[in-house]
Parts: structure tokens; sequence; C-alpha cells
């Protein structure tokens, strides 16, 4: 079942859901709650490295760089690029509750996809969301910190999990503060 926005309102003043800093009534839609675009940027240096091997042992961090953004100031993203980004929000289920990001209707119409395929966020998550931004339009698009880049939706499971994401072994992004590169290397065996 999705939470309504009444519903949200109640798991939050519970505890079941938390995110900070608190949010503002524009963020709360009629059953989601956006999140906002934050400061940190992790871009493919594409011109120095051949390929991303997935089995690299080093992973991928070592053919990304931090960009940080000013306040104020616009993160071009170019056409056909791919970055990684973070929210301003930090969440935090509990372990019978999940998350769904979403992209926003308004940028998706110009071209600008907010997740490939890390839409799901399990009970127990806690951390910033990172984001998969591509721009698939003919045109570069000033993104801005600050602006609300995506929605969240949430649904009651029917049972607490038995492994909610925080207690999982080898989870690789709980606790993010901080867009993450892909950690797929280390599931890769001799």
């Amino acid at each position: 079942m999705v939470l309504s926005d009444v519903d949200i309102r109640r798991y939050l003043a519970e505890g079941r859901i938390k995110i900070s800093p608190e949010l503002p009534p524009e963020q709360f839609g009629s059953c989601s709650v956006d999140f906002r675009l934050g400061h940190e940027f992790n871009v493919f240096e594409h011109s120095r490295h051949a390929c991303i091997d997935l089995r690299d042992s080093k992973g991928i961090d070592g053919i990304m760089r931090s960009v940080e953004v000013p306040a104020g100031e616009p993160f071009i993203l170019q056409p056909r690029e791919f970055v990684l980004a973070i929210t301003e929000e930090t969440l935090e289920l509990a372990d019978d509750v999940l998350g769904r990001l979403e992209g926003r209707s308004s940028l998706g119409r110009i071209g600008i996809i907010v997740h490939g395929t890390a839409g799901l966020f399990d009970p127990g998550w806690a951390g910033k969301a990172t984001l998969e931004l591509s721009n698939l339009g003919r045109m570069p698009v000033a993104l801005y910190p600050g602006m609300r880049i995506c929605s969240f939706t949430f649904e009651q499971l029917s049972t607490p999990s038995s492994m909610p994401y925080r207690k999982k072994a080898g989870n690789k992004y709980a606790g993010q503060t901080r867009p993450l590169a892909s950690r797929l290397a280390g599931e890769f065996k001799g």
C-alpha cells in the first residue's frame, strides 16, 4: 500500500520515516515528498580511462572525480552525460517501510533522468540518496543545488523485514553522505 501524505506525516511523527532537515510544506505531494539536489557530484574522467572494468579491485572510484558546486551556481549537465549526485536530505526507514525514488515529470520533459535502476530503498535504509543523473536531451541543462530534483513514495510492508538494509552483511551504501561510485567490483571472486 502506497502511503498518502496524511500517512507520510504520521510516519514522520512516529519516527518510522525520518527525513532531515525537516521538510517545508511545499515539498509534500498527495502521496510523495520531494527531495532537493545536493552540492556534490561525481563525474567520470572518460578521457583518461579506456573503459570501466567491473573486475578491477580498485573499483570505479578511481575513474571519477568529485565536483563541489558553490551555493547559487549551477552544475551544467551536458547532453548524453551521466553523473552521480546526492540529495540534500537524509532518509531513514523503519524495518517495515520501503521507499521508492522517482524522477520529477517537469525534469523528465526536458530529458533529465534522475535514476536508471536504483529506485528502491530497502526497509532499514539510512543515508542520503545517490542520484543517477542523465541528460537525454540535445541541450545542456543547468541544475542548481537546492532545487527539487526527485520525489519519494513510501510503502508499508506486510511484516517487518528479517534482513533490513542496515543489518545486511555486505551492504554497500548504508549511511552514505556523498555520491558513491558503484561497488560492483567487490562482487567478483578470484
